[in-house]
């Protein structure tokens, strides 16, 4: 994209929900399916297992460990473990010394597809990762780069992307933020240079950077940067898991109060939370999946930021999955100049084929040279803002609409501009209970651009 948008930074983004897991490490005096337990009383539902727990399986050998190598009995019974607990095995690892040949990887990977694993968390000895990334490629597995602190091989993120860049986006990394504080790095920087290449990341922490022999705390309590960790992600649309570990030898025994206190933290700095992203994504990258246009003009995707821009019109990209009732819709919208004209509809009763929405839906302005009823955060020809709260053309605005049954407020950077119970006005002959939501692309003179547009069904 060739507009020079204003750099985020990371105080300012708004986290988004991840899925959390845990790295079975964590409950390492416990078998695995004691571990399964643990984390089904923690309302966990993904677990990332490694190599060499014991299995604890009722009728089996007190001495069977999980591996890649179980029997198919054994693998049968894990996989009953885990349907009676709801929880995914999601990833494996971290896996090491293993043979690097065909045969050896092909094990490795068959369990992880017959298993349903999505990620394989590796330190390989080798320095080629052709053959890596053919087992991948084969398997539809991504494999993950795990770093342990200096002098470990894979200590340095731009190591580890060295080794993973020049192949396919399967091969990525496992960022251990703990071990990165160990070694001196802040986590955000460490995600930044991995950046597109994360497929899972360990979430630790440590009372001092750059000491290999600091002492754990729970994620968010130390010197990793959590919020930080967590808006970078954000950020660069991680689509993974939180894998949160702790490994503090004194706690061992009973980690589950540690995991109790990450969960809270980050529950405590989660903005969209039960909220969903409906400009869909797929490995990282935007799509427009669900959403349907018409009318004239167009809107076009960068499919790394997330970044819509309308061009042309008067037309409507609108999402079609579903008619909604009651709900909050939060977006941020930025116009290059302050007469730039779109706009954001909600209740549109029916699939456009014409442009009579206008006349039966509601629209939330944008225009910052209009005259009050049609300025931005009007309730179109119906209602004007109570107060002018919209930045200066070139930066960010952020939208959160909220609409139950006849009332709807609008919050404009934070301050409530709009509270109505809404009623047939100016050029709205009717208006629906329920119906549809888009972004409006204006006119040839119009740039809007649209970005995070998060919903939440009330």
């Amino acid at each position: 994209m060739d507009y020079d948008f204003p750099t985020t930074t990371l105080e300012e983004v708004r986290i988004k929900e991840f899925p959390i897991s845990v790295q079975a490490w964590t409950f390492r005096k416990f078998t695995f399916v004691e571990t399964l337990q643990k984390l089904n009383e923690l309302g966990i539902k993904y677990v990332e297992a490694y190599p060499g727990q014991l299995l604890g399986l009722d009728g089996g050998d007190p001495d069977a460990r999980l591996s890649h190598e179980m029997t198919e009995a054994q693998k049968t019974k894990v996989k009953a473990a885990l349907d009676r607990t709801g929880i995914r095995m999601v990833a494996y690892g971290v896996v090491g010394g293993i043979e690097y040949n065909r045969p050896a990887l092909e094990s490795l990977f068959s369990f992880a597809k017959e298993m349903g694993i999505e990620i394989v968390v590796m330190e390989p000895e080798a320095d080629d990762f052709s053959l890596l990334d053919d087992m991948a490629n084969e398997f539809g597995r991504k494999v993950a780069i795990h770093n342990h602190a200096v002098p470990n091989k894979y200590a340095l993120p731009a190591t580890v992307l060295s080794h993973v860049e020049s192949h396919s986006l399967r091969l990525g990394a496992c960022g251990d933020t703990g071990h990165w504080a160990r070694s001196g790095i802040v986590g955000a920087d460490g995600l930044r240079t991995l950046s597109g290449r994360i497929h899972d990341v360990h979430i630790k922490d440590f009372d001092e950077l750059g000491n290999l022999d600091a002492n754990e705390v729970p994620f968010g309590q130390g010197v990793a940067g959590g919020r930080d960790i967590l808006a970078e992600l954000t950020l660069q649309n991680y689509a993974g898991y939180l894998t949160i570990e702790y490994e503090k030898e004194a706690d061992a025994l009973d980690p589950s109060p540690a995991i109790r206190e990450v969960i809270a933290f980050i529950d405590s700095v989660t903005y969209y939370k039960g909220y969903t992203q409906i400009l869909g994504t797929s490995d990282s990258r935007y799509n427009k999946h669900g959403w349907n246009h018409y009318g004239p003009g167009y809107f076009t995707l960068d499919e790394m930021s997330g970044i819509l821009t309308g061009h042309g019109g008067m037309g409507l990209l609108w999402y079609s999955p579903k008619a909604l009732k009651d709900f909050v819709l939060e977006l941020e919208f930025l116009a290059e100049k302050e007469s730039d004209n779109a706009g954001i509809f909600y209740r549109i009763p029916d699939m456009p084929v014409s442009t009579d929405y206008i006349y039966h839906s509601f629209e939330i302005q944008i225009d910052g040279a209009a005259d009050d009823l049609h300025y931005t955060g009007a309730i179109y020809d119906a209602v004007a803002p109570s107060t002018k709260a919209a930045k200066p053309a070139g930066q960010w605005n952020h939208y959160r609409i909220t609409c139950v049954g006849p009332n709807i407020t609008v919050v404009l950077n934070g301050e409530q501009i709009i509270d109505w119970d809404m009623e047939p006005s100016g050029k709205i002959r009717d208006w629906a209970r329920e119906g549809y939501i888009g972004l409006q692309n204006h006119g040839n003179n119009d740039t809007v651009h649209f970005r995070n547009i998060f919903l939440k069904e009330l």
